[in-house]
């Protein structure tokens, strides 16, 4: 009995001692990053490539990260994070990804002290912390620097969840500003937190028991929250609201911009529809079995099989139709259930950016979700076990974590090096032509011109209409001595995006090569007016 209660009081008093645990044990299951490179494929131009950030902070540099809208994106709070690491670190790739890893590990940490206020049970929020730490899908978010918006942006979204909990306890104004002042600086991090002002009101319902009414059978972890009519409370929530349209409106600005947002008549709207419904699948079929996990995987050509997107449709519905009808004895199900499909919205496709059918680095913040419902389930039906059964039990946990981490620690050698990650995402993946195009500009980059060179034709079958596809095959004929061949390359690309510098330039140098000197100079000419017009990228806010 006073080994029960000295328990209790760990976990009640000595929370800040478990985060503190949880954050260590983290960083060293991913120290191995340190010795890992940066990558050719957004690297360059988040960091190594990057004038702004490769100057550190500055005033230009800080101005220049609030008016960008470079990458097609607006994070302000991302380049100001980059250009710190240089500024400290200079741009050695190991302490770069050493930060990633160390916000990884304090999310862990701050994700676990959030839930247990949130919910009054630190033992179940502290499982639900460590499979977010140690789940292989969040590898991708964490290995690679260019994702430092994810990680960065849900450092502030769990504070913003922390000070949630002491806002429903105690709802004063300060205490709302600093809810407030956590989601602007998550927004400012990465666009992915829109929907926050839809998960507070989820756990206004539970574990926070805030709606007065409501159907909720449990009872709340502790006196002292007051229940609150849900109309105040949607009310409570319309400067949330307001920020998140806002920045929805400066992000889709941002990838129309920067040209990420893919046309309808390149991908129909029931293709859109369809790869949403089976991504939603896909990715609550990784969370409970991650193997294998690639780098990108593209969208199905022509949108996923009707019969295929059927099934998933059932499934969905299947689920949803269960965890609503046990909702008022297990409000946990359809709380984790709608955190996962809610937090997804903003990136599954709907609307389009990019070429990816989904993607790992997507899960940082809904798979959550699932494993809040998850564990407040699992405790459910372990408390209702045999007192033999209930003994053996823990063991499911800890052997559940162990082979999640084992799983993590392999697929961060995936990241090592840009060519093992790309010929692992080919190898488990089928027609991945942007990997295949991937690939063949890393083994450019290192010298090896006929390696590169059947990646670079591989990437143009299967992406005929992905300019940069043609452009780099144009660029490895030529390297090859094939300048007719390279030459049409070019074009073919032009012809796809006729402002395409890269392809203008390369163009009038293999016009040179044929001694056509009049039409070199004249692309030339003109590729490099494109590349000068679009390096130069002046305030996006006048």
């Amino acid at each position: 009995m006073k080994g029960r209660r000295l328990s209790e009081w760990f976990w009640n008093c000595g929370r800040w001692s478990v985060a503190l645990l949880l954050m260590v044990a983290t960083l060293v299951l991913y120290l191995r990053v340190a010795g890992h490179q940066f990558l050719f494929y957004d690297d360059d131009r988040y960091i190594t490539g990057n004038e702004w950030v490769r100057g550190g902070l500055s005033w230009s540099g800080a101005r220049w990260a609030f008016t960008t809208f470079h990458v097609a994106n607006w994070h302000p709070l991302t380049w100001l994070s980059h250009m710190l690491d240089v500024e400290l670190f200079g741009v050695a790739p190991g302490a770069h990804h050493l930060v990633n890893a160390l916000l990884h590990a304090t999310n862990a940490g701050i994700l676990f002290l959030a839930l247990a206020a949130l919910t009054g049970m630190p033992r179940r929020s502290a499982l639900v912390a460590v499979l977010f730490a140690v789940h292989p899908q969040h590898v991708e978010s964490v290995a690679w620097v260019s994702e430092r918006k994810d990680v960065l942006g849900a450092f502030f979204g769990f504070l913003m969840l922390w000070a949630y909990a002491r806002h429903a306890g105690q709802p004063r104004g300060r205490n709302y500003l600093l809810v407030l002042l956590c989601f602007v600086m998550s927004l400012l991090s990465k666009a992915m937190w829109v929907t926050a002002p839809f998960l507070l009101l989820l756990l206004d319902f539970w574990p926070l028991h805030r709606v007065a009414g409501s159907p909720v059978e449990t009872a709340p972890h502790g006196p002292g929250v007051p229940c609150i009519p849900l109309s105040r409370l949607v009310a409570e929530k319309v400067p949330l609201f307001a920020l998140s349209l806002l920045s929805s409106v400066i992000t889709v600005v941002a990838q129309h911009r920067g040209g990420a947002l893919v046309p309808t008549e390149m991908i129909g709207v029931a293709s859109r529809v369809g790869n949403a419904i089976v991504s939603y699948v896909r990715y609550l079929g990784k969370a409970f079995w991650p193997n294998p996990l690639a780098l990108f995987y593209p969208f199905p050509a022509g949108g996923p099989p009707a019969g295929q997107i059927a099934g998933a449709a059932g499934l969905l519905v299947l689920i949803t139709s269960g965890v609503l009808s046990g909702g008022r004895r297990k409000p946990w199900l359809p709380v984790g259930w709608f955190w996962f499909l809610g937090t997804l919205v903003p990136v599954i496709g709907l609307v389009q950016v990019g070429s990816q059918g989904m993607a790992d680095r997507y899960a940082y913040l809904p798979a959550i979700g699932l494993w809040i419902a998850v564990t407040w389930e699992g405790a459910r039906l372990a408390g209702h076990a045999p007192p033999r059964v209930r003994r053996a039990l823990p063991w499911i946990p800890l052997a559940l974590v162990a082979v999640l981490a084992a799983l993590t620690w392999r697929q961060t050698g995936y990241w090592s090096d840009q060519e093992v990650l790309l010929r692992h995402t080919i190898a488990v993946t089928e027609n991945n032509g942007r990997a295949h195009l991937i690939l063949s500009q890393a083994l450019a980059e290192k010298g090896r011109y006929d390696e590169a060179l059947g990646h670079a034709a591989e990437a143009a079958r299967l992406e005929p209409t992905h300019p940069p596809a043609h452009s780099n095959f144009g660029f490895l004929l030529y390297k090859a001595g094939r300048v007719d061949e390279a030459i049409g390359r070019f074009r073919m690309a032009i012809r796809l995006q006729p402002d395409y510098a890269e392809a203008h330039y390369n163009l009038g140098i293999a016009y040179g090569k044929k001694g056509r000197t009049e039409e070199a100079m004249k692309e030339m000419a003109l590729g490099a007016e494109l590349r000068s017009r679009q390096s130069r990228e002046g305030p996006a806010f006048r």
